[in-house]
């Protein structure tokens, strides 16, 4: 009945009232317009693109949680005598941020699953974020136009960590409590104002003030509100440039090979949500993070070994364990340098891999728009370069748990402290010097097997007893990847005498921009890729076998 009386309107020359107000609607937002010109979009079908979809699932399963514990967690430092079903912490005096995580993990219903689905989501998300930006580091991705979104990546990820910190410093418990403190002696080694820092963050003298409440302002509001925007931000440039791709037949800067987003990549999407979800409730509900009841309440006094923070906190306590506890006085003040000199290496660790991008374009002078990727053995110094960012990170690492390694492997601690000492400073060198001179290997190979064609394993003897092997000639699909890559040139500076014979002076950025461009794509930073003339030759039968 209802498609006959849509018929009659329609023969009427009048549209169902549903079609008319989509009209409407259409003509003064443009959705259907919109949507018509964007949902059948094509992005690049590769596995490494999952990286960037675990990191927003993970993001997503954090907030859904996140709502849940909201409910009945109480942000307060008020002291309180502990009734729940915990029986060994009964009677003791504890904050009611710790009672009420207490009654999370043993009263309300599904709590503490909830409870270590949002711990676990929260570490997944930042590893998840750490391994995304490696691949897109080592890719090349970064370049023009998505340098802002590499930005904007960044800034997620040092954003997770400081959400991270002020999530797991919501309970109160004995091992928060020292992350805590830690923090506050970082913050009170800045010079002039490291106090009134202190004083602002924590409300007062710690652990005196009511921290908790300033923290859960932080962790819910503040920097989970922050993140949202630029995660929107991100996905909308990500939409608007399209993805990369790696280099194939019919993939160009001009032309994306892949799925449409509806309904294929919508669909896979949605079951990887899933998917993720799944992985995520099953870790955690088999491993155990966090038992701040076996911990109990902060307390001062209680600190011993064994106290660490999450992974991605460990890089900036191991700056702090490895340094000399060195100290200064000046003007009738103490200046604590063992703290503050990490306190300051920690954001300019971070901020190197951040600017790397405008480094590497002003060192090329590339202002092209790039959406093919590298394959990392093509681009030898900035693998090189971020192998080594790696390794200072790791051993850093290594250094926030030196209790840790010391007591479970029976090293001495100050043997694991000067390892990392040493290995700070040492170890990104070799990794650097090692990863290139893997790059250039990879890349004679390549060459090789483009000009000589793929080892078959079959031995042959020629009639004048000679034994060779049987090379088969690569696809015209695995030609195209080989060499598909492009290869700079070192920038030369410039004529030092201008066109009336007036020696020019040469400015120092100038001459540094050509050491570094020496540096990065030099005849020792790069095998040239074989030319068509030596492909020829080869193919046509001189010294091919």
């Amino acid at each position: 009945m209802s498609t006959t009386t849509s018929t009659e309107s329609r023969s009427r020359g009048k549209a169902p009232a549903g079609e008319r107000i989509a009209d409407w609607a259409d003509g003064r937002l443009g959705i259907y317009s919109l949507a018509k010109a964007n949902m059948r979009k094509i992005f690049p079908d590769h596995w490494s693109f999952m990286l960037g979809e675990v990191c927003m699932y993970s993001f997503i399963i954090i907030i859904l949680t996140g709502v849940y514990l909201t409910l009945f967690f109480h942000p307060s430092m008020n002291e309180v005598e502990y009734h729940g079903s915990y029986v060994p912490l009964q009677g003791q005096l504890m904050s009611e941020a710790f009672s009420s995580t207490l009654h999370i993990s043993f009263d309300v219903r599904g709590g503490l699953l909830i409870r270590q689905i949002h711990h676990w989501a929260a570490l997944i998300f930042l590893a998840g974020m750490f391994v995304h930006m490696m691949r897109v580091f080592f890719t090349g991705a970064f370049r023009k136009p998505r340098e802002i979104n590499w930005l904007f990546g960044f800034l997620l990820f040092v954003l997770g960590m400081f959400t991270g910190f002020t999530g797991y410093s919501l309970p109160d418990d004995l091992l928060s409590g020292t992350g805590v403190r830690f923090m506050e002696g970082a913050i009170l080694s800045v010079p002039i104002v490291g106090t009134y820092m202190s004083f602002f963050l924590f409300g007062g003298e710690f652990p005196g003030g009511d921290f908790v409440a300033r923290f859960y302002s932080i962790h819910i509001l503040l920097l989970p509100g922050i993140m949202l925007g630029l995660m929107v931000a991100h996905l909308i440039l990500v939409f608007y440039h399209k993805h990369t791709q790696f280099a194939g037949p019919g993939k160009t800067n001009k032309n994306v090979v892949g799925m449409p987003l509806l309904p294929v990549y919508m669909a896979k999407a949605g079951g990887f949500f899933f998917l993720v979800f799944g992985v995520i409730a099953v870790i955690a509900a088999i491993a155990q993070i966090n038992p701040i009841w076996a911990m109990g309440p902060y307390r001062p006094d209680q600190v011993s070994t064994g106290a660490q923070p999450d992974w991605y906190m460990g890089f900036a306590e191991g700056l702090i364990r490895f340094m000399p506890g060195w100290e200064v006085n000046f003007w009738g003040h103490t200046l604590v340098l063992g703290v503050f000199i990490p306190l300051v290496l920690f954001p300019l660790v971070l901020a190197l891999i951040a600017v790397y991008p405008f480094i590497e374009s002003w060192i090329t002078g590339d202002k092209r728009e790039h959406h093919i990727l590298d394959r990392p053995r093509n681009a030898p110094t900035r693998t090189a370069f971020g192998v080594a960012w790696i390794t200072v990170y790791m051993i850093t690492l290594v250094g926030g748990g030196n209790d840790l390694w010391a007591t479970h492997f029976h090293l001495s601690i100050n043997a694991v402290t000067w390892f990392v000492r040493i290995g700070f400073f040492v170890g990104p060198v070799i990794a650097f010097i090692v990863t290139k001179r893997i790059c250039l290997g990879l890349q004679r190979r390549d060459k090789d097997k483009v000009l000589h064609g793929r080892e078959t394993g079959t031995i042959k003897r020629l009639p004048h007893g000679e034994f060779i092997e049987v090379h088969e000639p690569l696809s015209q699909e695995a030609l195209h990847t080989l060499t598909a890559h492009e290869q700079y040139q070192p920038l030369e500076i410039g004529p030092t005498v201008d066109e009336n014979g007036v020696e020019r002076k040469v400015k120092a950025t100038e001459k540094l921009r050509a050491k570094l461009s020496e540096a990065y794509y030099g005849e020792e930073s790069q095998i040239p890729k074989p030319t068509v003339e030596e492909y020829k030759e080869i193919t046509s039968g001189h010294g091919h076998h």
